[in-house]
């Protein structure tokens, strides 16, 4: 069952729901039966998307959307080209996210739900979120949990992360060498995420940890063109979008 639409305070006003569906990590069969559902059934779909490029979680999405579906791309103006705490980067995402949230609070407004397609799971490290603290306050906020891209990494790489008490971090290559370092060499297993650009610096901070020789670099987990490789065979500095770093732990073990 679709979610239904609120009513105003007013009560002159049935508002729209923003529903927000993880959609795993890339394999479309990844998806779950209620994010499937969810997806068959909304009348409007939105996605954010890199301009000039086809958007990853409508390609996921695909064999689940319905036909005449109205759909609404959010087009980011910026990427990886710039990083990310320059301020131009900063502004220009504040920017896009606020005109993100006005448009869909424009087809909310009118009573129609808003399914917002994820990659991933929508609460980790995703853009709903930007869009769930904008719009909470106005309208219904649905989130469908979705299978995580660290979780599809794990089991497209055949790794078992965390035995008995292991304590698991995860943080983003973003952090400068030093937090990467200690983090990395105090906690019992580790994923890191958001690589592009920042590979020779984690490099370097594992090297540090001394973690890289039972490090896991993977590449585009569960989807077209997967790489798994341990990550100090790994020469060159390239990392798309979608890869990550796995440091499995080491634990107490039956």
């Amino acid at each position: 069952m679709s979610v239904l639409p609120i009513t105003s305070q007013q009560g002159a006003t049935k508002l729209g729901a923003l529903i927000g569906i993880g959609l795993g990590p890339g394999d479309p069969e990844l998806v779950t039966v209620k994010a499937a559902r969810l997806i068959g059934e909304a009348k409007t779909i939105a996605y954010f998307a890199k301009r000039g490029r086809v958007s990853h979680a409508r390609t996921i999405a695909e064999r689940y959307v319905s036909k005449g579906c109205e759909e609404l791309p959010l087009l980011y103006p910026v990427t990886t080209e710039i990083a990310f705490d320059a301020p131009e980067y900063v502004s220009a995402l504040a920017g896009f996210y606020e005109e993100s949230a006005k448009r869909l609070a424009a087809v909310l407004e009118q009573g129609r739900d808003v399914a917002l397609l994820c990659e991933g799971d929508p609460l980790l490290y995703g853009s709903f979120m930007h869009m769930f603290t904008r719009l909470q306050q106005r309208f219904r906020v649905e989130v469908c949990a979705g299978v995580s891209g660290m979780s599809g990494c794990f089991a497209a790489a055949r790794q078992p992360m965390t035995w008995g008490d292991d304590i698991l971090t995860v943080m983003p290559a973003t952090l400068d060498e030093d937090a990467l370092a200690e983090r990395l060499a105090a906690t019992d297993a580790a994923v890191v995420m958001k690589l592009g650009g920042n590979f020779p610096k984690l490099r370097r901070a594992m090297t540090r940890a001394g973690v890289i020789s039972r490090a896991i670099y993977v590449e585009r987990g569960t989807m077209a063109g997967e790489k798994i490789m341990p990550f100090a065979e790994k020469r060159d500095d390239d990392a798309p979008y979608f890869a990550m770093a796995l440091v499995p732990g080491q634990g107490r073990r039956p």
